[in-house]
């Protein structure tokens, strides 16, 4: 066993030098030298024999009591810091910051930060919502919900994603494709089942045949990948009248 400890790349360093430093004394090395060769004081080599000899070795590894690291922030304090982040807020503040808390706390901002961290505390964070005022929603609601979902699916929760049915569908969703004439308001539309290039390319053709002749297109289009399709590039190339922008980032030699 303390020769398969002593190999050992996952186990705690700590614990691989003790099974080194017994392996080396039953060698028949002092402990100047052990010390020497795993770069700890002989006095470190001489108390992990004793512990050897005096306790089995299923606790060899185990940190004796009050030896070890020690926590540097007191229980309480922690406590008191979680009560005032839930219940409290500072005088004119909407909510607590690492500094505000720090400061009545008397502790550093980094280490308020790494209690919130660690308890899942966003204070800067707030979720909004609305409700209507309708009599009649609870009632809507429901109709409207069982148009979407078969039954209730879970929130995401900590330590767990989303739950979603499996006969969930999107029942009623469409690809709206759309322009707008600024100079008279008036707007031009399709709704189709996707968003291809070739749906695209319909919408280019629609608008078109709805723009009067003469007058220039000009195309705002995002960095989405139908509307730097080949075949799109080659229908404007086309129709010189109709010309594009889009905000794509530009190509990295």
């Amino acid at each position: 066993m303390l020769e398969a400890l002593a190999r050992s790349v996952a186990s705690p360093h700590r614990e691989v030098v003790r099974a080194k430093a017994v392996l080396m004394a039953a060698a028949g090395l002092a402990n100047t030298a052990i010390a020497s060769q795993l770069k700890v004081s002989p006095a470190s080599v001489g108390a992990s024999r004793e512990r050897f000899a005096a306790e089995p070795l299923a606790r060899f590894a185990q940190l004796r009591s009050g030896r070890g690291r020690k926590p540097q922030l007191p229980k309480e304090t922690i406590v008191a810091i979680v009560r005032l982040t839930l219940e409290t807020k500072p005088e004119g503040r909407t909510h607590w910051s690492c500094r505000s808390m720090a400061k009545i706390s008397g502790i550093s901002p980094p280490t308020v930060q790494w209690i919130w961290c660690s308890r899942g505390l966003k204070p800067h964070l707030v979720e909004t919502f609305k409700m209507s005022n309708d009599k009649r929603f609870e009632g809507k609601l429901v109709d409207v919900v069982g148009l979407y979902r078969t039954q209730s699916s879970l929130p995401m929760n900590k330590g767990r994603a989303g739950t979603m049915t499996h006969d969930y569908k999107r029942n009623g969703t469409t690809t709206l494709f759309a322009a707008l004439d600024v100079l008279t308001g008036k707007g031009f539309g399709q709704c189709l089942p996707r968003h291809t290039n070739r749906e695209f390319l319909r919408f280019l053709r629609q608008l078109d045949r709805e723009v009067p002749n003469g007058l220039a297109v000009h195309l705002i289009l995002d960095n989405y990948g139908t509307h730097g399709h080949d075949d799109v590039d080659a229908w404007l190339a086309k129709h010189p009248r109709s010309t594009s922008t889009s905000h794509r980032p530009p190509a990295r030699g």
